[in-house]
C-alpha cells in the first residue's frame, strides 16, 4: 500500500498532531506523517515530532510581518520539498490567505472544536454553554477561503452536562478530537473522503456508519 505523505501544520504544543503520529505509527494506515512544519520556533510540538523521529520545519511569520502571502509561498514551498501530499492544521494559528487555501484545495483538513457551522472562531465552548445547546463537540473539514468553513468530513458529539464549565467541556471535547482527527485523515489518505459542492461522502455500501462519535 502507497502511503500518502502527509504534513502536520502546528503552532504549539500539537495535541492532535499526537493522536494523528500514533495512527500513522499502524503499517495499513494510508498517511505517512512526513513533516510537522510550525509557524513558531519556539512550539512544543516540534520537539514531540523529533522524538518520534519525523523530520521538523519552521517558518516564523515574524519574518513576514508585512506580506502574509509571501509567508505562505514559503510555507508552501517547504511543504513541496517535502513532497507533501495533504495537509493538516492542528492548531495552526494563521488565518490562511487564498494563495495557501487554493494551491492546497482538497487536499488541506483541519479541525475545530465545535459542530459546525455553529461556533466558529474562537471561545467555542464558552458560547455553547451561553446558548445552552445540549449537544457539543468538534468538526474536521476540508479548508475553504472562510474561516472555519469547508466541506464537513466528519463530526463527533458529546453531550453537554449541567454541571459542565468551559474547562470540562473542552476536555470530553478534545477526546473526541483525538478520535476523529485520525479518522479523517484516514478517509482522505485513502481517496474514500470525496467532495461534491459543499458534501463530502465517504464510500458507498461500505460506509462506516459510525460517523458520528457519541462516547
Amino acid at each position: 500500500m502507497s502511503r500518502r505523505k502527509t504534513a502536520i501544520l502546528i503552532s504549539g504544543r500539537g495535541s492532535n498532531m499526537g493522536a494523528l503520529i500514533s495512527a500513522a505509527m499502524s503499517p495499513d494506515y494510508p498517511a505517512e506523517i512526513a513533516l510537522v512544519l510550525s509557524n513558531r520556533p519556539d512550539a512544543k510540538g516540534l520537539e514531540r515530532a523529533a522524538e518520534f523521529g519525523i523530520p521538523t520545519a519552521v517558518v516564523d511569520h515574524t519574518d513576514f510581518s508585512e506580506d502574509r502571502e509571501a509567508f505562505e509561498r514559503q510555507v508552501d514551498a517547504v511543504l513541496k520539498d517535502h513532497k507533501i501530499e495533504i495537509v493538516a492544521l492542528a492548531g495552526f494559528m494563521r488565518i490562511l490567505t487564498p494563495f495557501l487555501v487554493n494551491a492546497w484545495a482538497n487536499r488541506m483538513i483541519n479541525i475545530h472544536p465545535a459542530l459546525l457551522p455553529s461556533f466558529k472562531g474562537l471561545a467555542t465552548h464558552e458560547r455553547a454553554l451561553e446558548e445552552g445547546v445540549k449537544l457539543h463537540g468538534a468538526t474536521v473539514h476540508f479548508v475553504s477561503a472562510e474561516m472555519d468553513d469547508g466541506p464537513i468530513i466528519i463530526q463527533g458529539a458529546v453531550p453537554v452536562l449541567d454541571r459542565d464549565t468551559p474547562d470540562a467541556l473542552a476536555a470530553r471535547v478534545l477526546e473526541v478530537e483525538h478520535k476523529i482527527y485520525p479518522k479523517a485523515l484516514a478517509l482522505v489518505a485513502g481517496g474514500k473522503a470525496k467532495v461534491t459542492g459543499a458534501r463530502v461522502t465517504s464510500g458507498g455500501d461500505d460506509a462506516d456508519a459510525g460517523d458520528l462519535v457519541w462516547p
